[in-house]
């Protein structure tokens, strides 16, 4: 198969005087037969980033590389790539067996060879018997299968997939993830996978490249974005609920380290204590705490954060708790599922000092 490689990439739309940048200086290296996710939201740059690698636009500066071939001057048809679009491009007057045939077809592939292909990628995806139907005749799940069994039969070096599954139902979606996923592994094709949805991402992804305004923020397995974000922008994106943010500033009290953040103030533990002396650039940062790193307790407890309970989101299985600090600070918490908590009443908590983070307020980098 094929790894694929961007180099200093950079894309500029112009329109009359006015230029805009949709990638910026982008460098990434996709391993061989890895599943990719450019991940980020609405207008980020990954649609271009696929597109520039499908050869459907041609980068402003920058190299693209798939299997350490150069490919800027290679149309896309020679490129031996495969593409699945969000609205999965089926040809409405033709039946299924042949819009997954016209890849084959044009390059003008035996008629017995094109059916035993069509079959076999039918057979795979489990829909023969939707062969000689057309388009309009299916649901949005099997247009998705349509859309990749075409995909597949032309058994390219690369998958590239723009967001295939935001057109089904959320139940489909979930079903569809674990689908692709095990697919992938099967066929062991490079797949790079364009998404907005942060949970599809950190479901199906070997590893995911975030991005925002065009520019790259931080590429890594699911876990290392989860626990170890770069900056403010990873840390708030990949999450659900999103993770805490709460701005304060570090103030020495007797030669201890103090977090203060106006309507609350807690001692730091002497570790953290060590690298923020050592790393903070400045006085002002910005705490990080996800929901499920922090405790709810009904009596108070030392070091504790007084609060009170704004709003209750069950979700079945837990219970997210909207927890009101201070008159213009609210802080979500995974409650406990074994005590009955209220509306309007006063608890403390407690964080989880080893998962903790703090970010610089003016650069929004991670210091821990």
């Amino acid at each position: 198969m094929a790894d694929v490689r961007l180099v200093h990439v950079t894309k500029v739309f112009r329109s009359g005087k006015r230029a805009v940048v949709a990638v910026d200086d982008l460098t990434l290296d996709i391993k061989d037969k890895e599943f990719f996710v450019l991940l980020g939201p609405s207008g980020c740059g990954k649609t271009t980033t696929l597109r520039l690698i499908a050869g459907l636009e041609v980068p402003t500066k920058g190299e693209i590389y798939i299997g350490g071939e150069l490919v800027n001057d290679i149309p896309p048809k020679d490129r031996d790539v495969a593409m699945v679009f969000q609205s999965y491009a089926l040809y409405p007057h033709m039946k299924v067996f042949d819009n997954i045939a016209f890849p084959l077809k044009l390059r003008k592939m035996p008629k017995r060879e094109i059916e035993r292909r069509v079959k076999e990628v039918a057979k795979m995806l489990h829909i023969e018997h939707l062969l000689d139907r057309k388009p309009a005749e299916l649901s949005g799940g099997e247009r998705q299968r349509v859309a990749l069994a075409r995909a597949i039969v032309r058994r390219p070096k690369v998958f590239l997939m723009d967001e295939p599954l935001s057109n089904l139902d959320a139940k489909l979606r979930v079903m569809a993830r674990a689908y692709l996923k095990r697919l992938q592994r099967e066929l062991e094709v490079t797949t790079i996978y364009v998404t907005h949805d942060q949970v599809e991402a950190m479901t199906m992804a070997d590893r995911i490249a975030v991005m925002n305004i065009g520019r790259l923020q931080q590429v890594g397995t699911p876990n290392e974005l989860y626990n170890k974000p770069a900056n403010l922008f990873v840390a708030g994106f990949i999450g659900s609920p999103p993770m805490n943010f709460v701005e304060g500033v570090l103030r020495e009290i007797e030669g201890k380290l103090f977090f203060d953040a106006k309507y609350f103030k807690i001692p730091l533990p002497s570790d953290i204590e060590e690298i923020l002396r050592g790393q903070a650039p400045s006085e002002e940062v910005i705490l990080g705490v996800r929901p499920e790193d922090m405790r709810i307790s009904l009596e108070k407890v030392p070091e504790g954060i007084r609060g009170r309970i704004y709003v209750l989101e069950p979700l079945g299985t837990r219970t997210i708790v909207n927890v009101e600090l201070g008159p213009e600070l609210i802080v979500k918490v995974e409650g406990p599922r074994e005590v009955d908590l209220r509306i309007g009443q006063e608890i403390w908590l407690t964080l989880d000092y080893n998962r903790i983070h703090f970010f610089d307020k003016k650069t929004e980098k991670a210091i821990l």
